[in-house]
């Protein structure tokens, strides 16, 4: 997997097991993330809104492309 050339940011929240899971993945493979938390910055959390549409977390954009969730298989194939 190229991890490298990737843009690759996590919505997140403190709280959220999905979101832990979903940072635990990238840095597992040794893909650079940015982690955005949502509770505290509202611009950012207002982003993530106009980007997926969802108020949930995690919200993953991978390259522009939006996931919701924890979603190990879809992340593994956007980074290819």
């Amino acid at each position: 997997m190229n991890t490298k050339n990737h843009k690759v940011i996590v919505y997140s929240t403190p709280t959220c097991p999905y979101c832990v899971y979903a940072k635990n993945y990238f840095k597992e493979n040794d893909v650079p993330f940015e982690d955005v938390d949502v509770s505290t910055d509202r611009a950012r959390a207002q982003e993530m809104i106009t980007k997926s549409g969802q108020m949930g977390v995690p919200v993953v954009d991978i390259d522009g492309k939006i996931l919701v969730g924890f979603q190990p298989e879809a992340f593994e194939e956007l980074l290819k």
